[in-house]
């Protein structure tokens, strides 16, 4: 399809691809017909839960309607792309990775940099990132596989670290397949690096991709699970600060999963409860396992959650709640990593798109490109956004017509 089609045009091609009215695929998604109709002119902007409920009515892939993967100038610009066909032969060669010229670097060389690789992952920064990956693999899975016994399992560890920044690349760029073969992989890895915490983040990431194709009941299972083998391990609940940031990151996941259900008595009772744990942990705001945790990563919810739910209003109250500042709304801090930000001030432009105002969903915009550029860019609904901002305005301003086509939107 092509890159200047909005989910709207998308919507109705696969609506009529398989014979469905605007009534009955509505019914099909528990949605009146005026709302189809309103999403696929354009008029209504489609949040993610229902972007979700639509693909699965339709027995599509969600990129289907949100248009992954993008081709375009600005994909060639940050050659973003460039290293995916790459990245798709060494994760098929998983356990018979190319021979080396030379031997691999020393371990702690290599773990540094995957150190490098999870920063600049956290941070939404893709394009810098992807040219790293494929030599930190190769070489790890060489010491993996076949290197001294006391560096296996930590060889595994960073290698699993290393999966896990490509599924996220394959993930934001829209290569789902990908994305699928790396979350194996990590499962793979960390089940070989002997670190119990490194094998519940696989699961946690395996729950995110449930609920990206919408499979919320066996990610209900899959989360109980999980967190009843944390308490398990962890005697008479004695968390270490590790196994308690991990259960409140699983916490938040169950109540973006309730949210998606439309559950808000579910979703404040895991806020409520992330909340105790983080308590627990000194209130502090961490990255055990490369997951953010903590009171700014559960006010992020929070409103995502809130804006999931279809309570815009009630987010953007919170964000005002929150503040410190008179006339300044809330805001997660400096020190927050970049991709987080970057999410949260996607979501606040969708929720200030939705009721009319206009202009503080473009500052959002803004925002979140200056905290995460990358991510910023090649997220749907960043383009959804700006596209419904440029149809509204009939004489943009140069400034918003420079977003658009930097996010990949024309006015034509």
């Amino acid at each position: 399809m092509s890159e200047n089609l909005t989910l709207g045009d998308r919507l109705r091609i696969a609506r009529k691809t398989r014979n469905l009215s605007a009534a009955q695929l509505a019914q099909k998604a528990a949605i009146s017909p005026s709302y189809v109709q309103k999403l696929e002119s354009g008029a209504r902007k489609a949040p993610p839960s229902l972007v979700l409920a639509l693909a699965k009515a339709l027995h599509f892939g969600p990129e289907v309607l949100t248009g992954q993967p993008y081709y375009g100038e600005p994909e060639a610009e940050d050659g973003v792309h460039a290293v995916i066909p790459e990245l798709r032969r060494i994760l098929l060669c998983y356990d018979t990775p190319d021979d080396l010229d030379i031997a691999p670097r020393p371990l702690p060389v290599l773990a540094s940099e995957v150190d490098q690789v999870a920063t600049l992952r956290r941070d939404g920064r893709y394009a810098p990132m992807g040219p790293l990956l494929p030599a930190v693999i190769t070489e790890l899975s060489h010491i993996a596989l076949s290197g001294r016994n006391g560096e296996r399992e930590e060889a595994f560890g960073h290698l699993a670290r290393a999966y896990r920044a490509v599924n996220s690349l394959a993930h934001k760029m829209g290569h789902h397949d990908l994305s699928g073969t790396a979350l194996e992989r990590v499962r793979w890895a960390a089940d070989r690096s002997g670190d119990p915490l490194m094998q519940f983040t696989a699961g946690y990431l395996v729950v995110g991709a449930m609920l990206r194709q919408g499979a919320y009941m066996s990610a209900r299972r899959k989360l109980f699970a999980l967190r009843a083998e944390l308490e398990r391990l962890q005697p008479e609940r004695s968390y270490t600060n590790d196994a308690l940031a991990m259960d409140g990151a699983l916490l938040l996941k169950l109540a973006v999963l309730e949210a998606r259900e439309n559950n808000p008595e579910g979703v404040d009772d895991c806020l409520r409860e992330a909340e105790s744990v983080a308590r627990l942990a000194g209130n502090r705001d961490s990255l055990a396992y490369e997951m953010s945790f903590g009171p700014t990563n559960i006010r992020i919810h929070e409103v995502h959650t809130l804006i999931d739910v279809g309570d815009v209003e009630q987010a953007l109250a919170r964000l005002n709640q929150w503040s410190t500042t008179r006339g300044q709304e809330w805001a997660p801090p400096a020190s927050t990593v970049g991709e987080r930000s970057s999410h949260h001030f996607i979501d606040v432009a969708s929720a200030k798109l939705a009721v009319g105002d206009r202009a503080g969903a473009f500052t959002d915009l803004r925002r979140a490109r200056k905290a995460a550029p990358n991510h910023t860019r090649f997220h749907p609904s960043v383009r959804e956004t700006s596209a419904a901002l440029l149809r509204m305005d009939a004489h943009p301003s140069n400034e918003l017509a420079s977003f658009g086509r930097w996010a990949g939107v024309t006015t034509t």
